[in-house]
């Protein structure tokens, strides 16, 4: 079982109406989702949070690029300045890590669009930032 976490904090000039509008869409695709939870985050530095889970690295990559979840990207990256991302597994390979930056690497050279929003942010870490590897 693969846990995908991120955490995130919306731009401050954001208007209220804006932000309630997306974060209603995220979590209107989370409520399909079993196993996966989205709302504000406490005991930190953002906002917001949301896990999704997933059996295997199948699964994961089906996810990442789901045309769903890639308008929420399109849609919600300009508005957030900070973003945090990792996974959380119980699989035992020792090249997990990397095989989960390699489906990110994969899904940014196939939509270079997502690296020029990200590269626009504030902060941008974890298992999802571009051009990094994850560690174990």
């Amino acid at each position: 079982m693969i846990y995908h976490c991120i955490r995130f904090t919306i731009k401050p000039e954001v208007p209220q109406e804006t932000v309630d509008a997306i974060i209603d869409g995220m979590g209107a695709q989370n409520a399909d989702s079993p196993g996966a939870v989205f709302g504000r985050d406490f005991g930190g530095e953002y906002q917001y949070a949301a896990v999704s889970s997933v059996a295997d690295l199948e699964e994961y990559e089906k996810m990442m690029n789901d045309p769903a979840h890639l308008q929420v990207d399109r849609m919600g990256l300009p508005l957030i300045e900070r973003f945090a991302s990792f996974d959380v597994t119980d699989d035992k390979d020792p090249e997990m890590g990397e095989k989960i930056a390699a489906i990110h690497q994969r899904r940014f050279d196939a939509h270079p669009d997502l690296v020029e929003l990200i590269s626009n942010l504030k902060e941008y870490i974890g298992s999802a930032a571009p051009g990094r590897h994850a560690t174990s």
